[in-house]
């Protein structure tokens, strides 16, 4: 983030994005569409139902790594796009940057032969699997259910959102072997330019995972944190 005092409600949308265009993939999750003109932040956050400081932090923790919203962040602003801004990035992995990568892969799997081809359908299974059960069972079916009941003042004696702290999977060491296969070990004249864009669609898609955990960590467990200690 080259201009941090765009980072403001009375910022121009447009500019904020031009100065950092890895945020323009949040505004679908948002339900934010394009088309928006010079109208501020908060303008344009306002018109489409969207808590306007939600979607700040949100942007702050992709434009800066060493963001951290504080509690007193957390507790005074409007938190109820949280959960629907975490599902419909998992649907976005989901559904889009999966397909899209293994569509290319499976023309780079063929071309390999038996020697590696294999070998890489392994490593990235085991990078999807691993990325899916993280997702689709314990965020959707363990994790967002429980907060949802918080929310609604049900607490339970039987989880505690530290839990989900300690079972974060890193799946870097199976990304590295993967995109060690493709661009170190597979001879060079097998689709050269298709392995270039995988690779950088992959290390893209491993980017935006790895910002989708830290606002877990910085503002979803925070978040969960107090609602916990609000209840008795």
């Amino acid at each position: 983030m080259k201009k941090q005092n765009l980072l403001t409600g009375k910022a121009k949308l447009a500019e904020l994005l031009a100065d950092n265009h890895r945020l323009l993939q949040l505004l679908p999750r948002f339900g934010i569409g394009l088309g928006f003109g010079d109208r501020s932040i908060e303008e344009v956050c306002r018109l489409n139902g969207v808590s306007h400081e939600l979607f700040l932090i949100i942007c702050h923790v992709y434009a800066d790594n060493d963001f951290r919203p504080s509690q007193a962040d957390l507790q005074r602003i409007d938190m109820s796009g949280l959960l629907p801004f975490l599902k419909a990035s998992h649907q976005y992995y989901l559904d889009e940057r999966f397909p899209h990568i293994e569509e290319h892969l499976q023309r780079i799997i063929e071309a390999c032969g038996p020697q590696y081809g294999p070998m890489l359908r392994h490593f990235y299974d085991d990078y999807k699997q691993e990325v899916m059960r993280h997702i689709q069972y314990y965020e959707e079916v363990v994790v967002f259910p429980y907060i949802e009941a918080l929310r609604q003042g049900e607490k339970s004696n039987g989880y505690h959102i530290n839990e989900f702290r300690h079972n974060h999977t890193n799946i870097q060491d199976v990304l590295e072997d993967m995109m060690n296969i493709l661009l170190k070990y597979l001879p060079g004249d097998i689709l050269p330019k298709e392995r270039i864009e995988i690779s950088l669609d992959i290390m893209e898609l491993s980017a935006d995972l790895s910002f989708h955990s830290r606002i877990e960590d910085y503002v979803l467990i925070p978040y969960v944190e107090n609602l916990e200690s609000s209840l008795p």
